[in-house]
């Protein structure tokens, strides 16, 4: 059965805005598209217990019906179907993640995950769903542009990996970042710091050769920024139609399954971020 693209949805506008990127993935990636909400208490002025579960149900029907239609309406050859479950909405979106190809979540919701896009649920749900995770958050306005931080990890050829492919489904030219930080004071410039920004720059062109073979169409424009990483790649993002990372990069401690950088990035990318960590072997 071919993975599908899943997109967690509450009926809150960021998250539509997920679903319609969640569907046009899908489109691009020739994969169904499977639509979840994870039932919420109940949230009604009904004043007995069955008819909080009345309207709660039905204001629950209505979430997805409303989804389907959206999805079903912009791509009408596009294959959807749809899960209404009840749990811990970290829990219920990692198992349905185990057999998705991607998921995507809008950054906010009202009430459901997306409202805890800096606690724990979105941590978990990024950190560590087994496929790719996108945050929507600010839809881009068609930059045709993908920005990818790279620094050699495995977790960075990862996101590599699926920046390239991106790039190429979308026909977006690939802007790789690799941030590094030269000691001592900025204001001095030394031929030594020259020296160590063209290896920053010769590094960087190591890692993307692979990639640049594979995907010969994509265009690619590096880019060694002297400053930090979360700074550069914010920047990127503002003229970007995705930004890919990986989990945790060189400078993450293993047993934290979210970096600094993507975990930061959560908040301040201007465009939707997808993170990325290597496959189970």
């Amino acid at each position: 059965m071919t993975e599908p693209i899943m997109v967690g949805v509450d009926g809150s506008g960021r998250s539509l805005r997920a679903l319609v990127w969640a569907a046009h993935e899908a489109m691009l990636r020739r994969r169904p598209l499977h639509i979840v909400h994870v039932l919420l208490p109940a949230h009604s002025y009904a004043t007995t217990d069955e008819g909080r579960a009345w309207e709660a149900s039905n204001w629950d029907r209505g979430v997805m019906t409303e989804a389907t239609a959206i999805a079903q309406e912009a791509h009408p050859n596009l294959k959807v179907t749809s899960s209404l479950r009840s749990g811990r909405p970290a829990a219920v979106l990692l198992a349905e993640g185990e057999h998705a190809h991607t998921v995507v979540l809008g950054a906010k919701g009202m009430g459901g995950f997306g409202s805890l896009l800096l606690g724990s649920v979105a941590t978990q749900v990024v950190g560590h769903a087994v496929c790719p995770v996108v945050i929507v958050n600010h839809v881009a306005t068609a930059y045709d542009r993908i920005v990818v931080g790279v620094d050699g990890s495995a977790h960075s050829e990862a996101a590599l990996a699926y920046a390239f492919e991106q790039a190429s489904l979308r026909g977006a030219e690939l802007q790789a970042v690799h941030s590094w930080s030269h000691p001592g004071p900025h204001a001095v410039v030394s031929a030594a710091q020259d020296a160590l920004a063209k290896e920053q720059l010769q590094a960087l062109e190591e890692w993307l050769a692979p990639l640049r073979e594979r995907y010969p169409a994509v265009e690619v424009v590096e880019q060694v920024p002297d400053e930090p990483p979360v700074i550069a790649l914010s920047r990127a993002s503002d003229r970007a139609d995705l930004l890919v990372v990986g989990s945790r990069g060189l400078g993450g401690f293993h047993g934290l399954a979210l970096g600094s950088v993507s975990h930061h990035l959560l908040q301040f990318s201007q465009c939707p971020l997808a993170v990325i960590r290597p496959r189970p072997e």
